[in-house]
Order: C-alpha cells, then structure tokens, then sequence
C-alpha cells in the first residue's frame, strides 16, 4: 500500500500517528459486465424501495408497517405482535444467505446490494455528471473559490439532499401511509416523530453516501472484520493473477514484453482509480475489499486495448489461482461441506417456515384471566371473570362464537352473540363464567375456551386453555 500522510496527536518529532487523515477517494467511472449487474441492482433495488409504498392491496397500502395499531402488512398478510416468530426466522434465513453467499463468492452483497453501496454509486453518478468525470472532479477541488466552483457545488448538494430527503420520507412511509404523509408534507403538519425520522433518514443517507462513503464500509460496518472467517481457499473472491501479471511494467504495444522479463500488467494503475475504496487489488485480499468487481471492469478494458487476453483481474479462488485450475474445476470445488450445509440447514428453515405460513390460522384468541372475588363462603356458586382478545388477521369482517368446557354446569355470559369483529381488526370480549361450587375443586379446575366462526364458508375453531379458580370449601 502507498503510504499516505498522518497527523500525530502530539507535534513533538518522533511521536507516533494516533489516526490517520482522510485522504478523499475520486473513483473513476467504468464500463463492462460488473458495472452493469451493478446498476441493475441498483434499478432493482431502489424501484422496491420507492415504489413499494405507493402499491396499493385490498384498498390499502400494500407493504405498510402500522406501528400506532401494531399491524404489519404485507401484500395479502396481516402480521401481529404474536406473530414474532416470524421475523425471527426471516433473520436467520438473512444471516444464513449471507454466510452462503460469502462462502461461495465472497462479499457479493456488499459490493452490489448493500444500501451504503448502491446509494454511494447513485451519489457520485450525480457528482459526475454535475461536476464531471474524475480528473474535472479533481482539478475542480484544487481550484480557488469562484462563482462557477460555488454554482456547481450547490448544485451537487441540492440534488443530493433532495435525494436524500426524499429517501427519508419513502422510509417513513412504511409505518404512516404515504399518501397520507404525503399530504401532510404538503400542508406543512408533519408529526414530530414523523418529522423527526424524514430528517435524521435523510441526513444519514446524505452523510453516508455523499460524505463517509468508503469509511462507512472501511471502520463502521462489522462485516468487513469478520468476513475472513467465512472465506476459505475455493471462496470465490477478486484476485490479481501475479503468476501472470508480474513483472509489472510500462512497455510499448510492438514490444517484446515477455523478452523483457514483463508480465501482462502494464502498471496503469487504473484498478487503483476505479476502486471506491482506494486500495490496490494487486496487493492480495484486503478487507477494505467490498466486491464491487470495479477492477475487474477497468483491468479488461486496458487488456483489451493492448491485445492482452482478459481475465487478469477476475472473479477466482486462491487454489483456482495457485494451481491453474480451469472453470469447470473451479466450479467443481464450490461444492463441498460447508457449502452443502448451509444451503441444506438455508433450504430447510425455507421451507419450514413456508409451510408454516400457509397453514396459519387468521384467528389468534388469548385468554386473561381478572383478578376478581371469586366467591364468598356462604355463596353456593363460584365465579370467575376473563377477558378473551379475538384478533381476526384476515381481511375481511368475520362472526365468532364463544363457548366453555371442562367442568359440568358451567354458565357463561357475555355480550350478544355471535360476536362481529371487522376485518384485520380485534376485540377485547368480558366473559363471566358461573359453576355451583360442589361442580369443582379447591384451587384451579382446568377449563377450555373455544371461538369458532359463523356465517362463514371459512369453518374455524380455536382452542384456548384456562384454569378456573375456586375457594376452599369451609
């Protein structure tokens, strides 16, 4: 690596640097297979984004995280707080994709999905084309203060905030309907917290990708120190061939390079420029590396014009590498144990999980039971007091049923039913239970609610146990 300026905590001479001075990175734009595959993600993954908001399901926004009422949906579904489980498997199907894909091909989300990446890469396509390509970006930063650095300054930040702040309120628009806070936006009454979350979203947005950039991926992101331990030698990752390259060295397109002891690296430096970490790939993996494939792009458009074959920069393993494999030999070695178990324990928890989803029952009921005199001695009937919360989690209205079991005689009381609840909606339901005490025994008598739909093509019946409790019999 070059050696790059520092500044010491202390002026005295000889004291060590504490940290070093930021040295700004001007990636150079490039052209090829990676860049493209790039900003597909980038299309893919910011048309979801801002586009999912406005989607519209069943009269209501499609992807909306109610907090206020704690609901989620999601397209057809209706998730509650009961329904945790869930994203808790969502998260172990995240961190398990992510071992697999790093396993197999190195840090392929980071250098393509990741939102600090993506959001970088729309950045500076904005910065180019306000301020120019690389060296204008460059000799524009060294230039005096003018009208013209100040306008074209300006110019970049106002689209980048703009940008920013627009991402901020597609953000907040996943937990307030959009049109909604739209309209606030528009009216000048946006809540606090709403407001609070559109400016701290979009200055983090701002912040990250116009100004932290590659220190964000370099000293805040945790997945840049412990990536080695899910790489190993068939781990796929972006890799200098030096059997190849080296020596490196200038040389002219007629000239017998080989007869100078040269390899097929002209030393131009142009992997350096186009990396939006700013490291030198020939120098080996490093974890500043975030698999963008940058250099592999501009490597293979300097091969091509000095009639090299491509490839000297590439997508390879370290064994692939060291013992000339071919393609087909290195894609052999991709399947091995660690491979096959994480996609085997990937692909179960997958399916489990699915399979689950579709079999779950759009009825939830939980029973509580009141902390109420259940009976005088002198009375001859015990009685307790619950309260039975129905949520319906499809969407549409439905009509339940109460009804008890478990001990004999036992009289039931409640609101009229059958018992409406609208849809994706819920109900707290009083139910006073009443049983001649000779019907139990001292202390908890195990009883059973059971809710099940009426007037529906859909026949549903839950269960729910509960204990009754009874006083001594004096």
């Amino acid at each position: 690596m070059a050696n790059k300026p520092h500044l010491a905590a202390v002026s005295a001479p000889g004291e060590h640097a504490l940290f070093e001075i930021r040295k700004k990175i001007y990636p150079r734009a490039t052209s090829g297979m990676f860049a493209w595959w790039r900003w597909f993600f980038v299309w893919a993954t910011q048309l979801t984004f801002y586009g999912l908001p406005w989607l519209q399901w069943n009269d209501r926004q499609a992807v909306l995280f109610d907090l206020a009422h704690r609901k989620f949906y999601i397209l057809g579904l209706v998730f509650w707080p009961q329904d945790i489980i869930y994203l808790t498997v969502l998260l172990i199907i995240s961190a398990f994709s992510l071992f697999l894909f790093t396993a197999v091909a190195g840090r392929l989300w980071c250098g393509f999905t990741c939102p600090q990446t993506v959001y970088t890469e729309m950045f500076m396509w904005i910065e180019r084309k306000i301020e120019g390509d690389r060296m204008k970006s460059m000799k524009l930063d060294k230039a005096p203060l003018s009208v013209h650095k100040i306008a074209l300054k300006s110019a970049k930040h106002g689209v980048w905030i703009a940008l920013a702040l627009w991402t901020g309120f597609t953000f907040v628009g996943y937990f307030t309907p959009i049109t909604e806070l739209g309209h606030k936006a528009l009216s000048w009454s946006l809540g606090p917290w709403e407001s609070f979350w559109v400016f701290f979203y979009g200055f983090a947005t701002y912040g990250n990708a116009g100004w932290m950039r590659e220190q964000v991926c370099k000293y805040m992101c945790p997945y840049a120190r412990f990536q080695s331990v899910m790489f190993d030698r068939d781990t796929l990752i972006i890799g200098y061939d030096s059997t190849r390259g080296e020596t490196r060295g200038s040389r002219s397109r007629s000239s017998d390079y080989k007869a100078k002891g040269l390899g097929d690296c002209v030393d131009c430096g142009i992997c350096v420029q186009v990396c939006p970490t700013g490291i030198d790939i020939r120098d080996g993996l490093q974890y500043e590396c975030i698999g963008c494939a940058a250099c592999i792009d501009g490597c293979n458009q300097v091969m091509e014009k000095v009639g090299y074959p491509k490839g000297l920069i590439r997508y390879s393993s370290q064994n692939a590498v060291e013992q000339q494999q071919s393609f087909a030999q290195m894609l052999r070695r991709l399947v091995r144990p660690r491979i096959l178990i994480y996609t085997g324990v990937l692909w179960t928890i997958i399916i489990a999980a699915s399979i689950t989803l579709s079999n779950r029952v759009p009825v939830k009921v939980d029973v509580i039971r009141d902390r109420v005199a259940m009976a005088a001695p002198d009375e001859p009937e015990v009685q307790n007091v619950y309260r039975l919360q129905i949520m319906n989690t499809s969407e549409r209205p439905r009509q339940f049923r109460i009804s008890v079991s478990g001990l004999d005689n036992l009289n039931l009381s409640s609101e009229p039913q059958p018992i409406a609840i609208e849809a994706a909606g819920q109900r707290m339901v009083p139910v006073r239970l009443r049983v001649d005490k000779n019907q139990t025994s001292p202390g908890a008598n195990r009883i059973v609610f059971t809710v099940q739909t009426v007037g529906s093509d859909e026949h549903i019946v839950i269960t729910e146990k509960a204990t009754l409790i009874a006083p001594r019999r004096q």
